[in-house]
């Protein structure tokens, strides 16, 4: 059963945010959800398999020696380059979007009102792409 459930790193280092944002992806759906504070403590656990990771752009509010967003994805997308990451950030700049992109994120959403609902789509977006490659997959082993 657990198998089947979709396992999401939430890292933020608003930790009200953070939990807002992880009371509404357990509200929405059955997922699994690990939160971290900083992007060192993310990379920690990657070895839980995330299935989609959601990243906050800045992450040194806390710490000011922190790991930043990008340096952290660029690390995450060393490990395991087929993790879809998505990246959060209350900067609504169109060169921050494109650096982003840049450095292999799936998508940018900016922290908003909506951010959520655009998370939730993003996310089935990533899921239905997953399913079709599956399939894809199997009619070609099959062939």
């Amino acid at each position: 059963m657990t198998k089947d459930k979709i396992k999401i790193f939430l890292v933020d280092d608003d930790v009200i945010f953070l939990k807002s944002l992880e009371i509404d992806f357990l509200q929405s759906a059955d997922f699994t959800i690990e939160t971290y504070t900083t992007g060192e403590l993310c990379l920690d656990h990657l070895s839980n398999n995330p299935d989609v990771i959601v990243l906050d752009y800045f992450l040194d509010g806390i710490d000011k020696t922190a790991m930043d967003g990008i340096k952290t994805l660029d690390k995450i997308k060393a490990v395991n380059p087929d993790i879809p990451v998505v990246i959060l950030s209350s900067q609504d700049k169109i060169d921050v979007a494109i650096d982003c992109m840049h450095h292999r994120a799936f998508d940018y959403v900016v922290k908003s009102e909506t951010a959520f609902l655009r998370l939730q789509k993003i996310i089935t977006t990533i899921f239905k792409y997953k399913k079709m490659e599956k399939e894809l997959n199997w009619y070609m082993e099959r062939m």
